[in-house]
């Protein structure tokens, strides 16, 4: 027999309702001989506004249907109506736990917080169950945790993706249809960031990270990627902040150089969500899609204790949502150039401007070589603030003692560099140069050398054969179809990225000719796969493209437009894109077509001879994948080089089609 208690929390104040959970959990401790506690918790029922509905199946709270919406605040988007709730004046709530579980403060502290939440913030996962039908057969007592309580009792219990997939629609939620530009993402919006600050409690635990801020319009990401590895490979414990994802959100928060567990996202993800929704309104909003994720990013890394958290900014710098960093450690600012115009400015000095906005007085900062009007609009901004703006120059190969860069491109040297002077600046301010050792004065110290080959980034620079094309060649790792996939979405990084492509692919050239395999003949054939975001200026992307690759010998037989997948499938795996029977919008890739045929090189076909039909609007991206694997099975004795370019958002969904 389980020992069971039944506590009524009507009328009870908060510090009597911790006190009654204190109660209880050691009831549990003591009843471990007797197998397992329940313990019934009766609530006051407050009649919700809207309809309210239970998921028992992925839900891990036994409770009857009007009791489910206080245990949990915002479950998903578009909820499918309930059956009426009885007239009742109460709610009872059956919790069971193992006996031998006891429960912490923190633990009592959240279920505190979400019994108390009011019922009409509740709203349903859309694929609920008839809340009077019962669980399905049995159920082991460890599952039956109410869920904020589940993912904080055990590091190894594993979490269904369907809950996931409900955190992925709350936070899709958030997305805002206005454009970027919209004066809302400025100016007294911004006041908000320190509103929401405060509503987490976070306003202690930001001051307490030790963070390294890094701004730019190319090249932040692999500053931030880079950095990271170098310290984590010094022994300290990291965590790194970046956007955008490429396959899934948890991409953009790692700790120790890996992407966090499903599990920790969705338990931190909703002690943030039910905190904000239980404190905002009309007055305050709930943050915005970013904003909410750089939020998510510092509770993460405060309550795992990172001895160094490395953000990356989204968007510009002054108000920028981590920009609510007031004391990091180091500041950097990598390369800047012409990006997100319609609100940062139309010139370099007022994109300078925006991000000159993360210095911070008494703060280190670094830059690397920019362009006049730029680099004059940084050292002014320094200036003002007393801070010595240091100007770093691209890291030196040899100092890698014959170790090539984890991240590939010879922009890379440049953030590598600037990684590097940020490491040493954190190292040495937080009294830990002694953790570095250096073999010879002229190379980096070890560690460094570690990191700086070891960094990844995905969808930068890197080469993915296609794992569904096979042929007889692929024993000499010569597949027919061969991904190389690039985010570059901005004229310079056209450029770098186009200088890359022609060196990689130039190599594979080099390198088959002096295998001397006379049997394999294969030629190769290069085709590029682009779609930009609308806010680009393909009149400006594809000439730096075209142009760059040209001059290197590297011609495109033909050019395939396609509309991004992800436009689609938002933030979950379970959304779809439109039927075949809806009309698809292909406008915006149909005007890139058109740009490019307009290109003078656009013509130019394998080996430059002259090609009758050069480019393709394809409506979805599976199926020019699925072209494209047709294609290649079909020609054999040629190998099919596709550059994936001119959107993150497409470079993702290409990896994600590819790792199905």
């Amino acid at each position: 027999m389980g020992v069971e208690r039944c506590v009524n929390l009507d009328g009870l104040t908060e510090a009597q309702i911790d006190k009654k959970l204190e109660e209880l959990a050691k009831a549990g401790e003591s009843a471990k001989a007797k197998g397992r506690a329940e313990c019934k918790i009766t609530e006051p029922h407050i009649q919700p506004s809207g309809p309210t509905g239970t998921r028992e199946t992925a839900d891990p709270l036994r409770a009857h249907s009007s009791d489910i919406g206080a245990m949990r605040a915002g479950g998903g988007a578009s909820p499918r109506p309930a059956p009426p709730l009885p007239a009742a004046t109460s709610a009872t709530a059956t919790l069971l736990a193992p006996a031998s579980v006891a429960m912490p403060a923190p633990r009592l502290a959240h279920l505190r917080r979400l019994l108390l939440l009011p019922l009409r913030s509740a709203a349903p996962h859309p694929l609920a169950p008839n809340p009077g039908l019962p669980l399905p057969g049995p159920v082991h007592p460890s599952l039956l945790l109410p869920r904020a309580m589940a993912g904080a009792a055990y590091e190894g219990v594993a979490t269904g993706s369907a809950e996931y997939e409900e955190v992925l629609g709350c936070l899709g939620s958030l997305i805002t249809q206005k454009v970027r530009a919209d004066t809302g993402n400025r100016g007294n919006q911004w006041k908000l960031m320190a509103k929401y600050v405060q509503i987490l409690e976070l306003e202690e635990p930001i001051a307490q990270l030790k963070v390294i801020h890094v701004a730019g319009t190319k090249g932040k990401g692999s500053t931030c990627t880079f950095a990271e590895s170098i310290l984590r490979s010094c022994g300290f414990r990291t965590g790194l902040f970046t956007s955008p994802h490429l396959i899934d959100v948890r991409e953009r928060f790692r700790l120790d150089g890996l992407d966090i567990s499903e599990e920790k996202f969705i338990r931190y993800f909703w002690w943030c969500w039910n905190k904000l929704k239980d404190k905002t309104g009309d007055d305050v909003p709930m943050p915005a899609y970013f904003r909410f994720l750089a939020l998510l990013a510092f509770k993460i890394f405060s309550d795992e204790q990172v001895d160094v958290a490395v953000l990356e900014v989204g968007l510009g710098g002054k108000y920028d949502a981590t920009n609510v960093v007031r004391a990091p450690v180091v500041c950097g600012i990598s390369s800047l150039g012409y990006d997100h115009m319609q609100i940062l400015g139309n010139t370099l000095g007022e994109i300078a401007g925006e991000k000159a906005g993360i210095l911070k007085k008494g703060v280190p900062a670094y830059t690397v070589p920019q362009p006049e009007e730029a680099m004059s609009v940084l050292m002014h901004r320094a200036s003002e603030l007393g801070v010595s703006l240091q100007v770093v120059q691209p890291l030196d190969p040899q100092k890698l003692e014959d170790q090539p860069l984890g991240l590939h491109g010879e922009h890379q040297y440049m953030n590598a560099g600037l990684a590097v002077a940020l490491a040493n600046t954190w190292l040495e301010k937080q009294g830990h140069l002694d953790r570095i050792h250096v073999q010879h004065s002229d190379t980096l110290p070890d560690q460094f050398i570690k990191g700086l080959s070891s960094a990844c980034l995905r969808g930068r620079a890197q080469i993915v054969p296609d794992p569904q094309v096979n042929s007889e060649n692929d024993k000499h790792g010569n597949s027919s179809l061969v991904f190389y996939l690039d985010g570059a979405h901005s004229p310079e990084s056209m450029e770098m990225c186009a200088r890359w492509f022609a060196h990689v692919t130039n190599n594979d050239r080099i390198q088959e000719v002096s295998l001397e395999q006379p049997h394999t003949d294969r030629n190769s054939r290069k085709i590029l796969l682009f779609n930009c975001m609308t806010v680009r200026d393909p009149q400006r992307l594809l000439p730096c493209l075209l142009d760059t690759c040209a001059q290197n010998d590297i011609h495109f037989e033909q050019a395939l437009f396609v509309p991004n997948q992800s436009q689609y499938n938002k933030l979950g795996s379970l959304a779809s894109p439109p039927s075949k029977c809806e009309q698809i919008d292909l406008s915006w890739q149909l005007s890139l077509q058109r740009v490019w045929e307009s290109l003078p090189n656009s013509n130019k076909g394998l080996n430059g001879a002259n090609s009758s039909r050069t480019s393709s609007v394809f409506e979805s991206l599976p199926l020019a994948i699925q072209w494209l694997r047709e294609t290649a099975q079909q020609n054999q004795s040629t190998q099919f080089q596709v550059l994936v370019t001119g959107s993150l958002h497409l470079v993702g969904d290409v990896l994600r089609l590819l790792e199905k």
